[in-house]
C-alpha cells in the first residue's frame, strides 16, 4: 500500500467518525428537544385555552344563579343594587356586575350608580346578548364605571314570552385573569397572550402592564387566524424567536385565542453548549490530522502534485498541447500517463466540439423560429373562429358577441403564455390582461395579493373565469354602475394534504342590487367546468344583494393529462 493512501486513509479514519458521530448525536438530540418542547407547549397553551373557558363557565354558572333574585328579574334597582354588592364581595374576580336595559341603559351594578346614569348600547357584549339571548363573551374593555381592565360576560333576561328584557353582565377583572392563566406556568421563559375576537391582548406574560389592551400586530393575527391551531418557530411579539402554540377555547370563549411560546434559545441552551463542545473537539482532531498529512505530503506528494497542478492550469488557460512528463510506475506516474492521454484525446476532439456547439446553436434557433410560426399559427386559427362567430352572429346577436370576446379573451392569454414559451405567466399579469379594457372608467379595482407565477393550464383556465366575471360585471355588476367596486383578493397556502393552493376572493360592491339566476347561463357553467373539472378545484358562488362574491380554491400541483379543455367540455 502505498504512502498516499496510507495517509488518506489514516485522515478519513480519524475524521469521518467523529464527523458521523457527532452528526447523529446532534440531529437526534435536537430532533428529541424540539418534539419534546412542541409538545409542552401544545400542552400548556391548551391548559390556558381549558382554564379560559372554565372562566367563561364559572361566568355563566354565576350569572344564572344571580338572575333568580327577584329583585333582578324584576329590574327593581334599589334592590338588586344591594344584591349585586354582595355578589362582588363574595367573589373578588369580578370587578362590577351590573343590569342594563336591552338599549344599554343601566338599572343598577354593584358599584351604586344611579339608573340610567349611563349606558352602553356599543358594547359587544350587550348587542350579542339582545340579539342572540343567550350567554355571550365580550371583549376587551376598559369599565365606564370601574375604570378597570376588564373582559365582559353578559346573559340574556327573558320575560315570560322569551323576550330579552334585560342583561345581566359580569365585568372579570383582567389582572385576576392574568394571575389565574398563569398559575399553572412551570418555566420561567415561557409566554403567554390572550387575546379577544378583535385581536386585542387580555393577559400578557410577560410585559403585560405594556400590552394589555392593545392589538395584536396584525401580522402576527394574520398568521393565527390562516393557521388555528397549532405549533410553530417565528418571533414573538416581543421580537424574540419563539417556539409558539395556538389554541383556541371551548364553549362560550370560543373567540377568544390563547398563544404560548418557549424561548428558542433558553430551551435550545443545553444542547448549543454540546454542540459547541463536540465542534471544538472535531476541530482540534482535524487540525491534527491535516497536520500530519501536510508534513507527509510535503515531503512524498508535493512535488509531482505541483506539476500536475502546474499542467492543469495550462489546460485551463486553453493549452491543451501541454504535458505532465510523468510516466513513472507509482500512483502519480500512472495519473500523469492518463492525464496526458485525455489531454491528446481532448485536443483531438475539439474541433468536432466546436462544430457540435455551433450545430446546436443553429438548432436552437430553428426552434425558436418554429415556435413564433406556430404561435402565428395559432393566432390565425383563433381569428377564423373569431371570424366564423361574427358571420353567425352578425345583426348584433348578443350570445354572438360574447362568444367573440370569450375567443378574444383566450387569444390574450395564449399572448402571454408565448412571451415565457409556455411555461407560465404571473397571476397578476392574467388580472391585468383580462381587468385592462376596465380600467379608466367610473368604476375601480382594488386588486390585493402576494406574486404567484401560475403553470400554462391555470393561466388559461383563470384568465377564462376572469374574463367571464369582468364581462358580468362590466353588464349587471359593480363595473355597470359609476362608483362601483371590484376587490380581488387572493393568498397561497401549504396544506400537508393537499399541497400548495391558491385562494381567490372576487368580490363586488357599489353595485346594483344582485338578483340570483333562476338557471345556469353558459358563463356560469364554463366558470364551473374550467375551475372544478381543469383545475381540479372548488368556486363559491354567492350572489349576495350588495354585490357578487366568489370564492376559488385551487391547488397549484400540475395536474394530469387527463383533464379537456373546458371550451371542448361546456356544452
Amino acid at each position: 500500500m502505498s504512502l498516499t493512501t496510507r495517509i488518506l486513509i489514516l485522515v478519513m479514519l480519524a475524521l469521518a467518525p467523529a464527523l458521523a458521530i457527532q452528526g447523529y448525536n446532534e440531529h437526534a438530540l435536537r430532533s428529541s428537544r424540539d418534539e419534546i418542547v412542541r409538545a409542552d407547549t401544545m400542552a400548556t397553551a391548551r391548559t390556558v385555552a381549558e382554564d379560559l373557558s372554565q372562566v367563561a363557565e364559572m361566568a355563566r354558572q354565576a350569572l344564572n344563579f344571580i338572575a333568580q333574585d327577584p329583585a333582578v328579574r324584576t329590574l327593581e334597582p334599589s334592590g338588586c343594587t344591594e344584591y349585586l354588592r354582595r355578589a362582588v364581595r363574595d367573589n373578588p374576580q369580578f370587578a362590577v356586575l351590573a343590569l342594563t336595559r336591552p338599549d344599554g341603559t343601566v338599572v343598577c351594578n354593584s358599584l351604586g350608580s344611579a339608573p340610567g346614569s349611563y349606558a352602553v348600547p356599543e358594547r359587544v357584549y350587550q348587542r350579542r346578548a339582545v340579539a342572540e339571548g343567550a350567554f355571550v363573551m365580550g371583549t376587551y374593555a376598559r369599565g365606564n364605571a370601574s375604570r378597570r381592565n376588564s373582559l365582559h360576560f353578559a346573559q340574556a333576561l327573558p320575560d315570560a314570552a322569551g323576550r330579552t328584557v334585560g342583561v345581566l353582565a359580569v365585568a372579570v377583572d383582567l389582572g385576576w385573569l392574568d394571575g389565574y392563566l398563569r398559575r399553572n406556568l412551570r418555566l420561567p421563559s415561557t409566554s403567554v397572550t390572550v387575546a379577544d375576537q378583535d385581536g386585542i391582548i387580555l393577559v400578557r406574560y410577560p410585559d403585560g402592564d405594556e400590552w394589555v389592551g392593545k392589538p395584536v400586530p396584525p401580522d402576527r393575527q394574520r398568521i393565527v387566524m390562516s393557521r388555528g391551531e397549532g405549533v410553530r418557530v417565528d418571533l414573538g411579539i416581543d421580537g424574540r424567536e419563539r417556539i409558539l402554540a395556538n389554541a383556541k377555547p371551548g364553549g362560550a370563549a370560543s373567540s377568544a385565542w390563547v398563544t404560548v411560546g418557549r424561548d428558542r434559545d433558553v430551551a435550545f441552551a443545553d444542547v448549543d453548549a454540546a454542540t459547541r463542545r463536540g465542534v471544538v473537539l472535531i476541530a482540534l482532531g482535524a487540525i491534527l490530522a491535516v497536520a500530519a498529512a501536510f508534513l507527509a505530503g510535503r515531503a512524498f506528494i508535493r512535488r509531482p502534485f505541483d506539476r500536475l497542478l502546474r499542467t492543469a492550469s495550462k489546460w485551463q488557460a486553453g493549452d491543451l498541447a501541454a504535458r505532465t512528463g510523468l510516466d513513472g510506475a507509482d500512483e502519480f506516474g500512472r495519473l500523469g500517463s492518463k492525464l496526458d492521454a485525455m489531454a491528446g484525446s481532448l485536443q483531438r476532439n475539439e474541433a468536432d466540439l466546436r462544430d457540435e456547439v455551433r450545430n446546436g446553436r443553429a438548432m436552437q434557433e430553428r426552434q425558436v423560429t418554429m415556435l413564433h410560426e406556430l404561435n402565428h399559427r395559432v393566432k390565425n386559427t383563433l381569428a377564423t373562429v373569431q371570424a366564423l362567430a361574427r358571420q353567425s352572429t352578425r345583426g348584433g346577436d348578443a350570445p354572438g358577441e360574447r362568444l367573440e370576446a370569450r375567443i378574444l379573451a383566450l387569444s390574450k392569454t395564449h399572448d402571454l403564455l408565448t412571451r415565457d414559451d409556455w411555461s407560465g405567466a404571473p397571476l397578476r399579469a392574467v388580472l391585468e390582461n383580462e381587468l385592462g379594457p376596465y380600467r379608466g372608467g367610473d368604476a375601480t379595482f382594488v386588486v390585493d395579493g402576494p406574486d404567484v407565477d401560475l403553470p400554462p393550464r391555470h393561466v388559461l383556465s383563470l384568465g377564462m373565469t376572469l374574463h367571464e366575471l369582468a364581462t358580468n360585471a362590466a353588464k349587471h355588476g359593480a363595473l355597470s354602475v359609476p362608483g362601483g367596486e371590484v376587490r380581488i383578493a387572493w393568498s397561497v397556502i401549504a396544506d400537508a394534504g393537499k399541497g400548495r393552493r391558491l385562494l381567490l376572493e372576487w368580490r363586488e360592491t357599489g353595485g346594483p342590487p344582485t338578483v340570483p339566476p333562476t338557471r345556469r347561463g353558459f358563463g356560469t357553467r364554463l366558470i364551473a367546468v374550467s375551475v372544478e373539472r381543469e383545475l381540479d378545484g372548488e368556486i363559491d358562488l354567492d350572489f349576495a344583494e350588495t354585490g357578487l362574491r366568489v370564492a376559488l380554491d385551487v391547488p397549484l400541483t400540475a395536474l394530469g393529462a387527463a383533464h379537456l379543455s373546458p371550451l371542448a367540455t361546456t356544452h
